[in-house]
């Protein structure tokens, strides 16, 4: 499911955060006393981290204390505290719970790259704009041309003759 808005994948994000706790909760759940009653209410408390994490948009926060959760549900079904049965339950939802927060941290990180992304583009624009345009160089002006060779001399050697002076 893609949603355009961030405010969007924060309440889904939310929302399924709400209906996770209710089925973690119901999985999590005993009527005994004893060792699997104290094991309940301790994976009651993870679950609790994930649904709070969740709610506060934090999916990395929700995903590491999804992973409490389930270190603890291996321990105590290795201890005898709650049955394969129920672990298998707790574990099928944990699944589905992982997948919508890999999700949503996707999301996050595709939203964060757009918005850099973005913010360089425009800062790039601005630069631009901001730069005067490139000086156009005027071509250099073409040398004199040189006196042509034997012509003053010529001058110099007719100065001193004509009107008379022969």
């Amino acid at each position: 499911m893609r949603l355009a808005s961030p405010a969007g994948r924060a309440s889904v994000l939310a929302w399924s955060g709400a209906i996770v706790t209710a089925a973690l909760l119901t999985g999590c759940g005993t009527t005994e006393a004893g060792p699997e009653r104290e094991a309940a209410r301790q994976l009651q408390a993870r679950v609790l981290e994930v649904t709070q994490a969740s709610s506060e948009n934090d999916p990395a926060a929700a995903l590491r204390a999804l992973e409490g959760l389930e270190a603890e549900l291996e321990a105590a079904q290795s201890e005898g505290q709650i049955s394969e049965e129920r672990r298998r339950s707790i574990t099928t939802i944990a699944t589905a719970v992982r997948a919508d927060l890999n999700e949503a941290i996707a999301a996050a990180e595709k939203a964060a790259a757009d918005k850099a992304a973005e913010e360089a583009r425009i800062a790039a624009e601005q630069a631009a704009a901001a730069t005067p345009p490139p000086a156009v160089e005027a071509p250099a002006p073409a040398p004199a041309p040189a006196p042509e060779a034997g012509k003053d001399d010529d001058k110099k050697d007719n100065e001193g003759k004509g009107k008379g002076n022969d």
